[in-house]
């Protein structure tokens, strides 16, 4: 039962982890925040990105919420996996 709900979650992140990723690289292309596509990526993901975003500096130029929460997801779900099937 535990390798099947690992592999279960293991999906859900990888998805998670590219939703992020396109809804970094859509923000570049589409500027319609009502875009059908773009809007279910922000739903998806600003649960996740929104605190990180609001814990880093104003004055950077860049969003590097994206980033920082793949990097986290990645370590915390290692971490998770690596405990679970020991």
């Amino acid at each position: 039962m535990l390798p099947a709900l690992v592999q279960l979650l293991d999906w859900l992140v990888t998805i998670i982890v590219f939703a992020i990723i396109g809804r970094a690289i859509l923000s570049w292309f589409v500027r319609d925040p009502s875009h059908p596509i773009l809007r279910l990526l922000i739903d998806v993901t600003e649960p996740i990105l929104g605190p990180i975003r609001r814990a880093l500096p104003q004055s950077w130029m860049i969003d590097l919420s994206p980033l920082i929460a793949i990097l986290v997801i990645q370590v915390l779900w290692s971490l998770v996996r690596s405990l679970a099937l020991g």
